[in-house]
């Protein structure tokens, strides 16, 4: 039974088996959106289905408990055919055959074997030096009137696969790491402020940072018909109050922070921002103050406090409006300010009776006026923390060093007898590659042809 089970781990079938399952999973992770919260994508399906796919995790596959499961069935199938079939393979490599071999000079090839009229021991001197330089594993055995050897290089060919093997497990633990420990979230920041709090995207609710993130300015340039032509945030890094890294941000140009990286994502306005207001007295200059929301000013001649109570761009569809709040020792007053309170009296007779609030003179003697209204933006920052990616760089280099090694190059084992034929010195040469024949030939070719110029 336990031979058995061991047997069904380490089969190829069970390998491409579960290949063409991840397969088809991959197909439905593109097919259907992930991180699916019920937008427009999946209207259509009827509520049944979709409580389907969610019990499934077909909306956050590639998170899911079963997808994880699929991987470890493949790294324990890897792992499992990797050490039935190593032993094998350090045998390839630690093995070294006698030189004397007589297998590898059975049915040679006439071109395997040439003639030189030259002393024996002289040229086994020669060929021992060639074989020298091309290999760096060489035996040599002599036996009465005949002189062997054997030279072999690329035994570590036989470990490519496994290296192949290793990088898909490095993948495989990284992109279960990242999956487990990584996050991906979103924050938006005001121009101006910080935050050190972000909005988790897959697994909902918010994730508190140790460090803080300020947005110092904002900055957004248009083209002619309106459409934005780059917008970036200059950002700074906080950890208790000392500044650690400032930088501009720019769309696909992040910047990474303690393992987080962050993308420059979206952008929008606030309510609000920054009003330009003028208080006018009579027989006074008129005083011009830049203010935001939840600021103050004093009103000096009548002690009266001024409060910006709300800034609204398109008030009551009457354009940009500031209400303000006035508090002195006599009482309170609200009074909204209105940029085109001109127009909207003309429209609209009778206003201030039927408004007053809407009075920009209401606290006499001052005359309010609203000058222009300052948008102020927010930058929308995406984060993305995958802990798993150094693991997947790792395993990058080791596939491409197995690949290399796999097709690359090959097991060349060489054998080489020098003996007495008919007062001539006859040079046989044998030899067995695991892969790569024609570099073989090629390599048998090399040889012959500087044995031959050894006559």
């Amino acid at each position: 039974m336990k031979k058995t089970f061991f047997s069904f781990l380490s089969s190829l079938k069970l390998t491409i088996i579960l290949l063409i399952i991840i397969a088809v999973a991959s197909i439905l992770g593109t097919i259907i959106p992930q991180q699916y919260e019920g937008g427009e994508s999946f209207r259509h399906l009827s509520p049944e289905l979709v409580k389907v796919f969610n019990s499934l995790q077909l909306f956050d596959m590639y998170h899911s408990v079963w997808f994880i499961i699929l991987m470890g069935l493949l790294s324990l199938n890897l792992i499992v055919c990797s050490l039935n079939r190593l032993p094998a393979s350090w045998k390839l490599f630690s093995n070294i055959p006698s030189p004397d071999r007589r297998k590898p000079f059975e049915n040679l090839p006439p071109e395997s074997v040439i003639l030189i009229e030259k002393d024996r021991n002289e040229v086994i001197n020669s060929v021992e030096n060639l074989l020298r330089r091309k290999y760096k594993k060489i035996r040599r055995k002599d036996a009465d009137s005949i002189t062997f050897f054997y030279g072999e290089k690329g035994a570590y060919s036989n470990f490519g696969v496994y290296i192949i093997h290793l990088s898909i497990l490095i993948f495989i633990t990284g992109a279960i790491i990242g999956s487990l420990l990584g996050f991906e979230a979103f924050v938006n920041i005001p121009e101006g402020e910080s935050t050190n709090t972000v909005h988790l995207g897959r697994q909902k609710g918010v994730k508190k940072l140790d460090f803080t993130v300020r947005c110092d300015k904002f900055t957004i340039s248009f083209y002619d018909n309106g459409m934005p032509k780059e917008y970036r945030s200059n950002l700074s890094f906080l950890k208790d109050d000392n500044v650690i890294l400032q930088g501009p941000l720019l769309v696909n140009h992040p910047i990474t922070f303690n393992g987080i990286r962050f993308y420059q994502a979206s952008y929008g306005s606030t309510p609000g921002g920054q009003a330009h207001i003028t208080v006018n007295r009579e027989n006074k200059e008129e005083t011009a103050i830049k203010v935001k929301q939840k600021d103050s000013f004093y009103l000096k001649e009548k002690n009266a406090k001024v409060n910006i109570v709300r800034i609204e761009k398109n008030f009551m569809s009457m354009g940009p409006a500031v209400l303000i709040h006035i508090q002195n020792p006599e009482g309170t007053m609200r009074v909204w300010v209105f940029k085109r309170i001109e127009k909207i009296r003309d429209r609209i007779p009778g206003l201030f009776k039927k408004v007053p609030t809407f009075n920009p003179g209401r606290y006499k003697p001052y005359y309010f006026k609203l000058n222009r209204i300052e948008s102020n933006y927010y930058t929308g920052l995406q984060l993305s923390h995958d802990p798993g990616a150094v693991i997947v760089a790792i395993g990058s280099f080791f596939v491409i060093l197995g690949l290399f090694i796999t097709f690359f190059s090959s097991h060349k084992r060489l054998w080489v007898r020098v003996d007495d034929q008919e007062g001539k010195s006859r040079i046989s040469v044998g030899a067995t590659s695991n892969k790569d024949p024609v570099g073989l030939k090629r390599e048998i070719g090399y040889l012959l042809r500087h044995f031959s110029s050894m006559g």
